[in-house]
């Protein structure tokens, strides 16, 4: 397989995996996995992580690539809506969030420039991302699908015709590095 130069970062929501704090001890596990995993990929020749800006994996991630940036100035990070009003329904602190990893990716858009109409929007936004990348990391467990089994699926079927490789950081991926 070429060198992957883009990959897609994302995985639960936070409420998904019964994280409401800040101080949550699941955060700082999952992003050491999420960390270890982007490593192995950066000594690879990875340059560009995208994340929809999703509460949660995506926004955890989103950290973790800017303390990586310190000792891989090549990383970028790429913020990718599927619509324009993407989290604006939020409440305060979760749009204080959003907007803080918003002012230090590289890279900010939005798939559809218009609010929110329709699921279209999400399923175009998905095609964009496959399209636009070589692989997903995705924390994912097939025992707790949440969320994210929809675009587990989409890209399960993009793999079939294109070559685009999916890493999932599971349970046992995790409990793997309370154990380290």
């Amino acid at each position: 397989m070429e060198t992957l130069k883009t990959m897609i970062l994302t995985g639960y929501r936070s409420y998904e995996l019964g994280v409401f704090q800040e101080k949550d001890p699941k955060i700082e596990i999952i992003k050491k996995s999420i960390k270890n995993t982007l490593i192995r990929y950066l000594e690879e020749g990875l340059e560009w992580i995208l994340i929809s800006g999703n509460l949660g994996v995506e926004l955890w991630g989103a950290e973790v690539v800017f303390s990586l940036q310190k000792e891989y100035p090549e990383l970028k990070l790429g913020v990718i809506f599927p619509f324009a009003d993407f989290g604006s329904q939020w409440n305060e602190k979760n749009q204080e969030k959003l907007s803080l990893i918003k002012s230090q990716a590289d890279y900010v858009d939005a798939v559809s420039h218009e609010a929110y109409k329709n699921p279209s929007q999400l399923k175009n936004h998905t095609r964009f991302l496959l399209e636009h990348s070589g692989g997903v990391v995705m924390v994912y467990d097939e025992e707790f699908p949440g969320k994210n089994q929809y675009f587990l699926k989409e890209a399960q079927d993009f793999s079939e015709t294109h070559e685009y490789l999916i890493d999932k950081i599971t349970m046992d991926d995790l409990q793997n590095v309370i154990n380290e």
